[in-house]
């Protein structure tokens, strides 16, 4: 049965116990007492802020997560926690903290619980995981009793803080490739040795996030269970997935950003241990204010390539695609969502003008110049390729029917290679079953699909329908790895095919679902997979 977001939500749930048998949980861990707080308006139990390790800073700059430090009081978990250091002037390099949230605690139960770790969006340049009341992505939680899961938002360092690449830190013993993914995979860690005590189930895990969230999800799922190691999850949910061109950690284009950011610095010497110590003994400041000249320095260029995950030759080996090629995912349960319009979010707005914007216009013309600019990797034959065969000035895709337009076309390409492509890689490259979506409600630009699970509001009540199809797949996925398993909606809407068995996605349309053979994507995903050493994806 539906929830009733807005009108006594406790009441609705039902549960039938008093609110004291809640209140103020404390969980004892190697390393600490967490004391938690019961919400009797929402029925939940929450840890809104726990170190799940050391903070960061110093030496410990640009290097792996830490064990956290030992805490000897009981610690007070109900406050907020900062952000990782921003582009601007927000958040603190004090930032690896997690907050938690389920059901009512109930220690008396013995069936442990399904675990699900969200990671936050934000282009792998800013974001945060601070802590709100009702929480993140608890209208999935609420559009059913049938599910019953714990949440985990953990922070994860973002920008040069998190993703500074180059030989140097590759060379540094106290530095580290990728640590913003490192962040993630600690917390995963985390689960695996102390969710139990929270009433979770370590092997029961399903990690999901939005844009460079869901783009983390594709990085955790190609370090998950390689080179010998356990795996930390099973279940992988991608939501629009940022996955930007991905370099090795010592290319030109690596390098190039290792170098910005010294001389922004002013950290330039002649020896390399020497640079990178003054790196991470700067002011803080200086990192935020040489970022955000960072990012704006590759707006429409050759590689739109910023603050991003490289080939570090530990945590990532290998680019997605030559994972996928050799169909070595290790995850059980995949599903990629993609929204129909969302490649217009990242590309210039000129390209939808009769006169030029910023270099840009509508004519053909300007569609290849962004588009040599963007894979200036291909040849002059590849290039024509994309444009008479797969990307065509006049053309259709499984939704869009009869775009004309430079700025649609061009939105299409960016979304397919950047967006789309890496869901659908990944979906049809899990071990058991894979699942592909695409929303497709008008704007269907990037986030728009999250109206429906991101934050209670009046579009979940006026189009229940979608609300309760769409929000519960998520939430039967989470608690069984099958979209289907728990559907809330009736017979008449079609539930999630499996991606191999039916070669169909899953479709978001204004008044419910629909069921839609792959060709134009699939078509597409395979072109670009042919050509991803070059770009490289």
């Amino acid at each position: 049965m539906m929830r009733l977001l807005y009108n006594s939500i406790l009441a609705v749930l039902g549960f039938g116990f008093t609110a004291h048998a809640y209140d103020n949980p404390l969980v004892s861990l190697d390393y600490g007492s967490f004391q938690g707080q019961y919400d009797s308006s929402l029925n939940l139990s929450y840890f809104r802020k726990i170190p799940f390790a050391a903070p960061p800073t110093g030496e410990n700059r640009f290097r792996a997560p830490q064990p956290p430090l030992k805490i000897t009081d009981i610690y007070d978990t109900d406050q907020d926690f900062d952000m990782c250091p921003q582009r601007t002037v927000n958040g603190t390099e004090d930032c690896l903290y997690l907050g938690l949230f389920s059901r009512p605690w109930d220690v008396s139960k013995s069936t442990k619980r399904p675990v699900l770790v969200v990671f936050y969006g934000g282009a792998f340049i800013q974001g945060s995981a601070a802590f709100t009341m009702p929480p993140s992505s608890f209208p999935i939680l609420n559009v059913t009793d049938t599910n019953d899961y714990i949440v985990i938002y953990p922070n994860y360092r973002v920008n040069a803080f998190g993703f500074l690449p180059g030989k140097a830190i590759k060379d540094s013993p106290t530095s580290d490739l990728n640590p913003g993914l490192l962040d993630q995979q600690y917390v995963l860690k985390w689960v695996q040795s102390h969710i139990h005590h929270f009433g979770g189930d370590p092997h029961n895990v399903t990690i999901w996030g939005q844009s460079a969230g869901a783009g983390s999800v594709v990085a955790q799922v190609l370090a998950n269970g390689r080179n010998g190691q356990p795996k930390l999850f099973s279940k992988a949910l991608a939501s629009s997935p940022f996955w930007p061109k991905t370099y090795d950690y010592n290319s030109p284009q690596a390098e190039e950003i290792y170098t910005q950011l010294a001389n922004l610095t002013g950290c330039t010497s002649a020896h390399a241990s020497e640079t990178l110590a003054c790196l991470k003994s700067v002011d803080v400041q200086k990192i935020r204010d040489a970022n955000l000249v960072i990012s704006a320095s590759n707006t429409w260029t050759t590689s739109s390539y910023t603050w991003a995950p490289v080939i570090d030759g530990s945590f990532l080996v290998e680019t997605l695609t030559k994972t996928v090629n050799r169909d070595a995912l290790n995850t059980q349960f995949v599903w990629g969502m993609y929204n129909s319009h969302e490649g217009e979010n990242f590309i210039p707005s000129g390209l939808k003008s009769a006169v030029d914007v910023n270099g840009f216009n509508s004519s053909v013309g300007s569609f290849h110049h962004w588009l040599t600019g963007f894979v200036p990797e291909l040849s002059a034959k590849q290039i024509g390729q994309v444009e008479s065969i797969y990307y065509p000035a006049e053309g259709d895709t499984e939704t869009i029917v009869n775009y004309t337009t430079s700025y649609v076309r061009a939105g299409l390409v960016y979304r397919d290679l950047v967006l789309a492509c890496p869901a659908y890689w990944i979906a049809s490259t899990a071990t058991v079953k894979g699942y592909l979506g695409e929303y497709t409600i008008s704007p269907a630009t990037h986030g728009s699909d999250t109206i429906y699970w991101n934050r209670i509001n009046a579009v979940q009540q006026t189009n229940p329908v979608v609300y309760e199809g769409y929000a519960g797949a998520f939430a039967s996925f989470f608690q069984t790895g099958d979209p289907n398993a728990h559907k809330v909606t009736n017979s008449s809407e079609p539930g999630v095919p499996e991606l191999r068995q039916t070669g169909e996605e899953f479709v978001v349309v204004d008044d419910g679902f629909q069921n839609v053979k792959l060709v134009d994507l699939k078509d597409r995903c395979n072109f670009w997979r042919k050509l991803a050493e070059e770009i490289p994806i």
